[in-house]
């Protein structure tokens, strides 16, 4: 007999069958009741009660009833609404935009399904396409569900701020009902990894009440100076106005500085309460779905890895707030113990703001959001995420001789869905992102594993040492060339001067330039607007952070 669940009724942990098994039961014991004396007739039905969890008077009529053959399966009698063709566009739509819910990707795919097809992602038949925009949450979850599958916690570095908050206005998760974008919550989510000590960096996010409306930014030292220098930048790059800040009490947010700074901006300053999260529940949301999802939670320090956060985030920008919708709370009903919570359909915080702003106050933005190719942004997002990666802070042991202390030159375990980066791959094909098997995967969050010294010394002549600077220009030109194509270019340029048993040499070689290397984000296919021009000023490319290279 099979038993799929645990019910547990005063106290008594009874286990629950399944139908079939029901059914099943039912057919062996149903022919012995019948011919049982009354007195035995109460034992089979005591038991049979127990086993099948029926109520006494139904198990009753059901024993009284002819014997019945046990039940094989329940069948559907309808047909599938949806085939393979949805599925696999479904597919190419979910991976687009990074795996989310299905509350949140069904009102999305009104915009996302011309997106992929103006960009020439998605190819599909107009019954397919009016299938994808007209189906809902719960039959996206069941044509996903061979695909899906689900996360650590970081560890809490606020220190209390306790001078001046008699001087900041409290305002708690009940008195947020902002329509006016503008009015942001703000926290730090610290990359310390296993330990705070030391110095590590931090993000800072910002997010607008009334659009969602996402902003991160690295900070090299966790400080009050660093915290107003880039709210100031921030300022820079919104598309619309910093009208009021909201932050928890640490003590990085409540200074004298920051409350002279918003005064002089005149930028409404309010806090949270103390370990109350839901005072500020729409930021802490985006620590994780989006600074955690991304980033992780190793920890990282320095100059190079903070460049190269802060590349990371000159995309993630522009993919969060054109590309992934959220869901907002409309209104709520107490019923007694229970509250009933309706949301408003899933919208991006880009479809908020027009919708708030109208269409003349975000014509730069539109046309912006015209020109951005998701596949392309969420390609590129991997690629900055694997420079990143690069950067980890070994947990354990010393760093390697003549390294920079926070490279990490292991490979970096990727535990998404991970694209293929070389040179040869056509930038449109998508293929790559989703996952073709139908065995269940997961989008995990990252997480170094310890890594053994490495290996410094050098016992025989470099044979790469003659060519490096022209390896590393065409690694400048296209950073995620691979070391086996570069390979196979010097050996039809030098021939039988390279060997294929030379693969292994040359990749970690390049493995060391990539851990000196800032990858920069891309946006030469966008055209241009205040935007981009403000927060996205480099071209595509790689820069050395440390002038010596390996093998010179």
């Amino acid at each position: 007999m099979l038993f799929h669940e645990k019910a547990k009724r005063g106290g008594i942990v009874r286990l629950r069958m399944s139908f079939q098994s029901r059914r099943e039961l039912l057919s062996q014991v149903v022919s012995r009741y019948r011919e049982a004396s009354r007195e035995q007739k109460s034992i089979i039905l005591n038991e049979f009660i127990a086993s099948s969890g029926y109520a006494r008077k139904y198990a009753i009529r059901l024993l009284s009833m002819p014997a019945v053959a046990p039940v094989v399966s329940i069948q559907r009698q309808r047909q599938r609404s949806y085939g393979t063709e949805v599925q696999e566009a479904l597919q190419i739509l979910w991976g687009a935009a990074n795996f989310i819910g299905s509350k949140r990707l069904a009102p999305f795919l009104e915009e996302l399904v011309p997106a992929m097809e103006r960009h020439g992602h998605l190819e599909v038949t107009e019954k397919v396409r009016s299938q994808l925009l007209s189906i809902n949450p719960a039959t996206i979850d069941r044509v996903l569900r061979p695909f899906r599958k689900s996360a650590p916690q970081g560890a809490c570095t606020t220190k209390s701020g306790i001078l001046l908050k008699k001087q900041i206005l409290v305002r708690t998760f009940s008195d947020w009902n902002e329509t006016e974008p503008g009015f942001f919550q703000a926290d730090l989510v610290a990359h310390c990894g296993q330990s705070t000590e030391g110095a590590y960096l931090n993000t800072l996010v910002l997010t607008d009440i009334a659009t969602g409306w996402v902003e991160c930014l690295p900070l090299l030292f966790r400080s009050r100076h660093a915290v107003i220098e880039s709210l100031d930048y921030i300022r820079k790059i919104l598309p619309f106005p910093l009208l009021g800040l909201d932050t928890d009490n640490g003590s990085e947010f409540i200074n004298a500085e920051l409350l002279a700074y918003c005064e002089r901006e005149k930028i409404t300053f309010t806090r949270g309460r103390a370990y109350k999260k839901n005072d500020q529940c729409y930021v802490e949301q985006k620590n994780g779905v989006v600074v955690r999802q991304l980033v992780g939670y190793d920890r990282f320090e320095g100059e190079g890895a903070f460049l190269q956060l802060r590349e990371l985030y000159r995309a993630v920008r522009l993919y969060v707030n054109f590309f992934q919708p959220s869901m907002k709370l409309h209104e709520k009903h107490r019923s007694g113990a229970r509250i009933q919570k309706i949301y408003c359909p899933a919208k991006t915080p880009f479809q908020r703001l027009c919708a708030a702003r109208g269409a003349e106050a975000t014509e730069s933005l539109n046309t912006i959001y015209l020109a951005l190719d998701p596949v392309e942004l969420l390609r590129q997002l991997r690629i900055l995420q694997d420079a990143l990666w690069k950067h980890t802070v070994l947990q354990t042991g010393e760093p390697p001789a003549g390294i920079n202390s926070t490279v990490r030159l292991a490979e970096i375990e990727f535990n998404r869905i991970e694209l293929n980066h070389s040179a040869q791959n056509d930038r449109n094909s998508i293929s790559d992102m989703v996952p073709s098997n139908p065995e269940p995967q997961k989008c995990k969050y990252h997480r170094t594993k310890a890594v053994r010294a490495p290996h410094t010394w050098r016992t025989r002549k470099d044979p790469f040492q003659s060519v490096w600077a022209e390896i590393c220009g065409r690694l400048e030109k296209n950073p995620e060339r691979t070391a086996k194509s570069i390979l196979r270019e010097l050996q039809i340029l030098y021939p039988d001067q390279y060997s294929d048993g030379q693969l292994r040499t040359l990749q970690r070689r390049i493995q060391e330039w990539r851990a000196k290397a800032i990858l920069t984000f891309d946006h030469r296919w966008l055209e241009e607007g205040q935007l981009l021009q403000e927060g996205l000023p480099r071209p595509l490319g790689a820069k050395i952070q440390i002038d010596e290279l390996p093998g010179k």
